[in-house]
């Protein structure tokens, strides 16, 4: 599965331009302020319906403009040597429209969706981005969201579940709110929100308990092919909900939410704990084994670049795992983010085939081509900087 050709109108930086893209690698190049980072958010949105860098879809707009328009072609079915029949491939048009003051349109061939998350998980993609570590230093918010962009482009019925969850949580909370204002309680009413967030909250929980039992085994393998097997890392899955007497916590609960106008307890206040531990500190060679502990606290830049380049290859395992196709990746600025030793192990990933179609940018396109030099694919570079 590929993206071969891609339209943006009014779409950030750019306000009319297409592309035609290459089955393997693609590099954007151009100078810092150019558009790079944009092009590689559209094809993201394309994928997902949604900004990789913005909440606000509004925000994707050109500042001259009052709508965008992102529209592309995806080529399922890879058409190789061994198999050159054109009838191999099936060609799918997406086209993504946003138009101030009006919902946003996703189509398929020219046919709307009824629900904007059913195209969710129908081309998989993968994002490496400068600021990827923040999944380490910042809050739990950020690991979760992670975590169920993976699970919603994985299993569209963890997104129903998902997306549902967020509605009764969004009502329960206006309820609170409308509640306490007036000075009231009203019982019956809230049991109305707790029973379906609660059955939410219980299916949400196992489905996130086992996948992190799923992903641990590949990504643990890719850190230890990125690491030299410096050390050992872990992922701990930590949520209330799978407490024994959470229900009868969480109605317990309930004068405390009133109180403060929020619901308190839920799937929305789970994490995920990143630990490192039983090896070397990477700066300190020769230091005494140690037990696992927070990589946020103890982990050093370089273990914890190595962590998240290791979560979001193992993220592409399990999407190409369960969907059959190897998902886009989308590599941006790695090259200047990483050492040497790191970007050696990416080079010869896709030395081995590993990856399907990347797309790469870069302000320094000389460093790219002699990088990929050894590289056995179809590179081809696109200068948006002219």
């Amino acid at each position: 599965m590929y993206l071969e050709k891609l339209s943006l109108t009014q779409f950030k930086s750019y306000e009319d331009i297409r592309f035609q893209f290459g089955q393997q690698v693609n590099v954007i190049v151009g100078p810092n302020g150019s558009g790079k980072t944009n092009l590689l958010d559209a094809v993201y949105f394309l994928s997902l319906t949604k900004s990789a860098f913005h909440s606000q879809d509004i925000l994707n707009i050109n500042h001259d403009a009052d709508f965008f328009i992102i529209d592309g072609t995806f080529v399922s079915g890879e058409l190789t040597d061994s198999h050159p029949e054109p009838q191999l491939a099936r060609h799918t048009q997406i086209t993504i429209s946003l138009q101030k003051g009006q919902r946003k349109v996703v189509m398929a061939d020219k046919k709307a969706y009824e629900r904007v998350s059913e195209h969710i998980g129908r081309f998989p993609v993968v994002l490496m981005a400068p600021n990827d570590t923040d999944l380490v230093r910042e809050h739990s918010e950020d690991r979760r969201h992670f975590f169920d962009g993976v699970l919603s482009q994985l299993d569209a019925d963890y997104l129903r579940d998902y997306l549902a969850y967020q509605q009764v949580l969004k009502q329960r909370n206006s309820l609170l709110k409308i509640l306490a204002e007036r000075n009231q309680v009203d019982n019956d009413l809230l049991d109305t929100y707790d029973e379906p967030l609660l059955q939410l909250a219980g299916r949400i929980h196992d489905r996130r308990r086992r996948f992190v039992e799923e992903f641990l085994p590949s990504f643990c393998q890719h850190y230890a092919f990125l690491s030299d097997d410096r050390e050992t890392v872990g992922i701990v899955y930590e949520s209330e909900v799978g407490k024994p007497d959470f229900v009868d916590e969480f109605r317990l609960s309930r004068r405390r939410d009133m109180v403060l106008q929020r619901t308190t307890m839920g799937v929305h206040k789970d994490d995920y704990l990143f630990t490192i531990g039983s090896g070397e500190a990477e700066a300190e060679p020769g230091a005494v084994p140690r037990m696992a502990v927070p990589l946020k606290k103890f982990g050093s830049q370089g273990q914890q670049k190595t962590f998240v380049i290791a979560l979001k290859m193992a993220q592409f395992d399990q999407l190409l795992a369960e969907k059959g196709v190897k998902p886009i990746l989308l590599l941006d600025d790695i090259f200047d983010k990483l050492d040497d030793r790191r970007i050696g192990k990416l080079i010869d990933l896709m030395e081995h085939d590993t990856f399907g179609q990347l797309f790469i940018t870069d302000a320094r396109p000389e460093r790219t081509r002699q990088l990929l030099e050894s590289v056995r694919a179809d590179v081809r570079f696109f200068d948006v900087g002219r």
